[in-house]
Formats: structure tokens, C-alpha cells, sequence
């Protein structure tokens, strides 16, 4: 097995955001009314897969997003770099109130952050259905538990990777953020967000956080 792969974001070309990858139905259902119920129309088909631009990917502890509708969501990332499959913890940081508008603009108009560290899928593939998601939102100075699961209750990459491109590999200079889990206690936006991806088979963990400035919305 070999270390922690750092992820350096300028080798990215393309990313992809997959949403709606629950292998559950009534899980995907759970989200698409968490959605549902602050305005956003149901997907066309699931999964979908969006295209945004890769420039949005970063690895800092702080973005910058307008006003204050948006929200993050934990979800496992692949990085196809250096000639092999990587993956890590990332957040699909969306904006809520463009998300009413159009989801495919909401998913544009905040950065993605990503873990500087990653794991070869090799390594994880073997035992992908044990790893762990969570997430931890960070309101006035209180850390609460924010989302919790099994990858298990998502699509595995290979077919993700497959229902988007007809290859079940990732091609290289691209990213895939692979879908999230439905959220404790409805959608929030907060001030800190944590992300954590955990193997208990090899005892390890990749966390990540991020800072959320507002941007004051002038009209």
C-alpha cells in the first residue's frame, strides 16, 4: 500500500459533479425533497452528472461566496492524475437560492473545496463499501454533527465512471465529486465546515475544513 497522495488542483482539467448516485432510491428521494423543499425542481434524471469549470477546485481553508444561501455537502472526489485513480474528501459548496433558478448555475458560482491529501483508489477498492462520510457544520460557535454514511448507500466509482462516459475509468486530468448523503435536521448554511472520509479497515482518515466569507450581495 503506498502514503498520501497530495492533490495539486492546477493538473485539473475537467470536473464533473455527480448528483442523485444513491443506490437506494428512497434515500435518493430523501434528498431530492430536502432540495424539493427549498425550491429546487427535481433532476431530469438520476444520476446527473454536471460539468463545471475545473478552476473552481481548491484546496484552501477559506472561500469567499455571495450572501449567505449557500451550504456544503461532503462527498468522496476522485483525481485521475499522474497516471492512477486518487481519492479524497471534498465539498460540493453550493449555492441554495440560484439553485431555485437553475441547479446547473448554482453549481458554477461557488469554489469546490477538496482535501490537499488523497489515497490511491487501488488501495481503498478492495473494502470501498466500509469507508465513511461525515460532516460537521459550524454555526455562532457551535460544532454540530452535520451528515454521517457509508459510501455503501452511493454508486461505486467504476460505475459512476460509466454512466458518465461510457468508460468505467476516469480519464486522466479530471475530477469527479461522487454524490452526498442527506443532512441532519435540514439544509444549513454555516460559518465552518468540516469533512472527514474514514477507513476503519486501514485506520486512517482524510479530514478537510473551510472557512465561509460572505461577500455582502449589493443587487
Amino acid at each position: 500500500m503506498s502514503g498520501v497522495k497530495e492533490i495539486d488542483t492546477g493538473q485539473i482539467r475537467q470536473l464533473i459533479i455527480a448528483g442523485w448516485t444513491g443506490r437506494n432510491q428512497d434515500a435518493v428521494e430523501a434528498h431530492i425533497r430536502e432540495l424539493e423543499a427549498i425550491g429546487v425542481k427535481r433532476p431530469k434524471t438520476t444520476p446527473i452528472f454536471y460539468r463545471v469549470s475545473a478552476a473552481l477546485l481548491t484546496t484552501q481553508d477559506t472561500i469567499d461566496v455571495l450572501g449567505e444561501n449557500s451550504s456544503g455537502e461532503v462527498e468522496c472526489v476522485l483525481h485521475a492524475i499522474d497516471g492512477d485513480i486518487f481519492v479524497g474528501v471534498g465539498s460540493d459548496h453550493t449555492d441554495r437560492k440560484a439553485e431555485t433558478a437553475g441547479v446547473s448555475l448554482s453549481k458554477q458560482m461557488c469554489a469546490k473545496p477538496v482535501s490537499p491529501q488523497a489515497w490511491r483508489l487501488a488501495d481503498v477498492a478492495p473494502h470501498w463499501d466500509k469507508l465513511m462520510l461525515r460532516s460537521f457544520v459550524r454555526i455562532n460557535g457551535e460544532r454540530r454533527l452535520y451528515q454521517e454514511g457509508s459510501v455503501a448507500t452511493m454508486r461505486p466509482p467504476e460505475e459512476l465512471c460509466r454512466l458518465w462516459s461510457g468508460d468505467s475509468a476516469l480519464p486522466q486530468h479530471a475530477s469527479m465529486f461522487c454524490g452526498t448523503l442527506a443532512v441532519h435536521g435540514g439544509i444549513v448554511s454555516a460559518d465552518r465546515f468540516e469533512m472527514e472520509l474514514e477507513d476503519p479497515v486501514l485506520n486512517r482518515k482524510i479530514t478537510h475544513a473551510y472557512r465561509v466569507q460572505t461577500l455582502p450581495d449589493e443587487g
